[in-house]
């Protein structure tokens, strides 16, 4: 199908972005397009104004900050997967954006633009949520930063206003090791996941002294997992079955056309068992 009609506005700066979005409520940014254009052609969404930020130059940049790393607005998936200060400080990240769909989807769609899109089955939200990544919005009255954990509200609803944009996302280099795991709709790594878990741990003298876990696919939107987390945190490997245990506490399981609710709650404890044994594989 073609999308309705709309009017088109290739925006020189953020700025500009910005002010476009302040004057047209309903207008929808639009950075790699791999969500928001299968939409339009479905008719699922059908914004008055699209603006895209896609030509702003320095939005694509992956740069170490000291203590974060930031990742701006149009640093695509597969620069994500193939960034080697990535894959030092953030490998859950690092494999939740090389599972992340298809070559096309990686080299074309952008890390902000999937974590604004909330999507509740989307890879990245939970290594975000899991690293404890902070988002940078930017709109018509400066910038405001929006930690992970407040920032998915629900399916497809984040924390930003209607006139801003996701303009960088923060992941702070706090040691550790982390790791994501899942299983895709067609049984592999490359397509949404009916079940996907990131998770950090901190060890210290083979206790782990913190940890946060994210978790995605199952429910109305990508989630910390705060049973896990305190499940996990002062335990040693021998915690980690009583932390998958506990995966789904505070989390509304969705029946759908890819499980029930009695599988998706199975794998998202399977899910969390694997990730949390790899993270604390690599942080010892």
């Amino acid at each position: 199908m073609y999308p309705r009609s709309f009017d088109y506005v290739a925006a020189g700066s953020i700025e500009e972005a910005v002010g476009v979005l302040a004057s047209n409520p309903g207008a929808k940014v639009m950075s790699g397009g791999m969500s928001l254009i299968p939409m339009m052609k479905l008719r699922l969404l059908s914004p008055e104004t699209v603006v895209d930020i896609g030509r702003i130059g320095g939005l694509d940049t992956i740069e170490d900050k000291g203590d974060y790393i930031s990742i701006g607005a149009l640093v695509r998936h597969g620069a994500v997967a193939s960034s080697a200060l990535i894959g030092e400080h953030a490998k859950a990240l690092q494999q939740a954006a090389s599972w992340t769909g298809d070559p096309q989807v990686r080299n074309r769609g952008t890390l902000c633009g999937a974590l604004a899109h909330a999507d509740l089955a989307a890879d990245t939200p939970a290594a975000a949520l899991a690293l404890g990544a902070t988002m940078v919005a930017q709109g018509p009255g400066g910038t405001r930063e929006i930690a992970a954990a407040d920032f998915f509200v629900d399916s497809l609803m984040s924390a930003l206003s209607p006139d801003e944009i996701l303009v960088e996302a923060r992941i702070p280099k706090r040691g550790g090791g982390s790791a994501y795991d899942k299983l895709g709709r067609r049984g592999g790594h490359s397509d949404y996941a009916v079940a996907g878990v990131a998770a950090w741990v901190s060890v210290s003298d083979g206790v782990v002294a913190d940890c946060s876990i994210g978790i995605t696919g199952v429910g109305t939107k990508p989630t910390l997992a705060v049973g896990s987390m305190e499940a996990m945190t002062g335990q040693g490997a021998n915690g980690i079955t009583a932390a998958a245990d506990r995966a789904l506490e505070g989390v509304t399981v969705l029946e759908d056309l890819y499980g029930s609710e009695a599988y998706k709650s199975h794998l998202a404890k399977v899910y969390t068992r694997r990730a949390l044994e790899q993270a604390f594989a690599a942080a010892g």
